[in-house]
């Protein structure tokens, strides 16, 4: 395949992005933009290049892939036909409204070998890739994304609009089953949850906490891991993070029985804790987080391998969020005045 045939479905923020950078690969020739509104793509189509749609099935015979960038409630009805006929797609996050719909997507692309990439973009963000080049077993991590509200995805709550991205990094990062949870929310602007803080239990042992609000007055993406030999804090939003470990000084009993005088009084006029630890800031590679994510989508369909961020990772953090969801419904504030939550309850 010389070069891989592209639509973009959907001419919103997020599809004018895929386009722009689908225009600028090499490898990928951008036939067409759909968009119900078709002078929204054809304005697209003005900028990026290839021809304007308004019907998705205009393009099914024309394309060897489709970045899907509609509402979210529309993913499974328009992903369909072209996951029947085994057509590459790249799905913005998250992958349906519901975990039958995203259950039913898996299915249709196993059946017909098509390939399922979801939009989890801080599984590229430089932070994301540092992280996994640390190859560390983390002990308690805590995750905070905050933002201003946007007035998108007001069709899905906080969880599965900023939160995913964190059930998705934490559940690639610990690979455990679950074996408690506890979530708490509440809806500010409309129906679904706006701030949402959940703690997780693992069976390994690993802790971790989240938290999530779309009506902050600032943006935040910070992510903090802590394992038995280093500390990392990360910032996905600064592209910046440090990592404190023991590295510098193993022996560290010895230095502070070296730290007593004869009379057993502990003598710290030359201690130094930065002595006894290794302080880093890590080697992180500025690269646009999209860029690499599409990348990564159009050399798996070129040599139709298993996406970095498959289907079965989106299905995975679907019905993790789907116990969120449904445990914060549970412990809304006015229910709770006397009930109390057993363990099995909590699961």
């Amino acid at each position: 395949m010389s070069k891989v045939r592209v639509a973009v479905i959907g001419g919103g923020k997020m599809g004018a992005l895929h386009s722009r950078i689908y225009s600028q690969m090499d490898q990928v020739d951008l036939v067409g933009i759909v968009d119900s509104d078709l002078s929204k793509a054809q304005k697209l189509t003005a900028q990026y290049g290839g021809t304007a749609y308004s019907d998705p099935g205009a393009i099914i015979n024309k394309v060897d892939a489709v970045t899907l960038s509609v509402p979210t409630e529309f993913h499974a009805e328009v992903a369909e036909p072209f996951l029947t006929k085994g057509i590459a797609i790249l799905v913005e996050k998250p992958l349906a409204d519901t975990l039958e719909n995203a259950r039913t997507m898996l299915q249709l692309a196993s059946e017909n070998k098509g390939i399922l990439q979801v939009g989890y973009s801080e599984r590229f963000n430089p932070i994301g890739q540092a992280m996994s080049r640390l190859n560390i077993t983390p002990r308690f991590i805590e995750s905070n994304r905050i933002s201003p509200f946007t007035f998108r995805s007001t069709d899905v709550g906080v969880v599965l609009d900023l939160m995913i991205h964190d059930i998705d990094i934490i559940l690639s990062l610990v690979k455990s089953p679950i074996i408690n949870l506890h979530a708490v929310g509440v809806n500010v602007v409309g129906e679904h949850e706006d701030i949402a803080n959940v703690r997780l239990c693992f069976e390994n042992g690993c802790v971790a906490n989240m938290t999530a609000s779309r009506i902050a007055l600032k943006t935040e993406r910070k992510i903090r891991i802590f394992s038995e030999d280093a500390y990392l804090n990360l910032d996905y939003l600064k592209k910046e993070g440090t990592s404190i470990s023991k590295a510098a000084n193993i022996d560290m009993l010895k230095t502070v029985r070296q730290m007593f005088d004869g009379d057993g009084q502990l003598n710290i006029s030359n201690a130094s804790w930065a002595d006894q630890v290794k302080v880093e800031t890590l080697d992180i590679d500025d690269k646009e987080p999209l860029r690499l994510e599409q990348e990564a989508f159009i050399q798996a369909v070129m040599d139709g391998s298993r996406p970095e961020v498959s289907g079965e990772d989106a299905v995975a953090a679907m019905e993790l969020a789907e116990r969120i969801v449904a445990n914060i419904a549970e412990h809304r504030w006015e229910n709770t005045d006397s009930k109390t939550f057993s363990a099995q309850q909590l699961k």
